[in-house]
Order: C-alpha cells, then structure tokens, then sequence
C-alpha cells in the first residue's frame, strides 16, 4: 500500500513559476543602475584591458610595444576613473555585507570602510614608492 505522502506526490504536478524579467530591468532604480555600472566597469579593466595586457606577455617585443601604444594610454585613462568608481562603491558595500561584532554591539560601518580605505593609501604609497625606486634604479 502507498503512503498518503506517496499518493499526494503522485497526482500532483507542481510547475515553477518563472517571473519575466525585461532586459532594461536595471534602469529602473537609481540603485540598481549604480550596481550594474560598477559591473560594468570591472568587465571593462578587467576583461578587456588586462586581457589585452596579458595576450601580450610572451613576447617582450610586442608587450614593450603596447605599453608605449597611444591607445593604451587612453585605455588607462578611461579606466583610472573606472576603477576608483568601482573600489568606492565596494568599500561603501562592505559594512554591509561584513557586520562586524564587538562583545554585544556592532561595530561602525564607518570604521570597517574608513579601515578599508585606510589600507587602500598605505598599499597605494607602497606601490608609488617601489615604482619609483624601480625608475630611478
């Protein structure tokens, strides 16, 4: 004999419901816009110019070249504001996907992102330093 739970199953057919979503979904909230431009900016750096970067890393020739292109340049001015827009903004998010307790209270969300962006000029004069040593050396 079949169980009730058995029985239930069987007869029954259940079907997910798949809400349509239109493709300018993201245009439709200021916050959500401000999401998919930080996306957007990292596909840019990352997958564009760090890929072309990385293409050219077996033949010095060639990379010594692209560094030197005219174009590169320019990618690397329109993509310095890309990432400085893309690291504030994940600064920004992070006291709220990292809550932090201290004994029974919550720490600042001041204190996280202000420890993040402190870290962010420690490593920034570290790499200013190293590269300009390695220039004049």
């Amino acid at each position: 004999m079949r169980s009730r739970q058995q029985a239930v199953t069987a007869g029954s057919e259940t079907r997910e419901y798949i809400r349509p979503m239109p493709g300018g979904w993201w245009m439709k909230k200021k916050t959500y816009l401000a999401f998919m431009a930080r996306e957007l900016t990292s596909l840019f750096v990352y997958a564009l110019f760090l890929l072309l970067l990385a293409s050219r890393r077996h033949d010095t020739d060639l990379f010594a070249a692209l560094l030197d292109n005219t174009f590169l340049t320019v990618m690397q001015i329109v993509a310095l504001p890309m990432v400085l827009y893309h690291t504030i903004t994940w600064f920004n998010l992070t006291p709220k996907a990292m809550v932090v307790w201290r004994g029974e209270e919550k720490v600042s969300p001041f204190l996280i992102a202000g420890v993040n962006y402190i870290a962010w000029v420690v490593v920034s004069v570290v790499v200013v330093f190293i590269v300009s040593r390695y220039k004049q050396g």
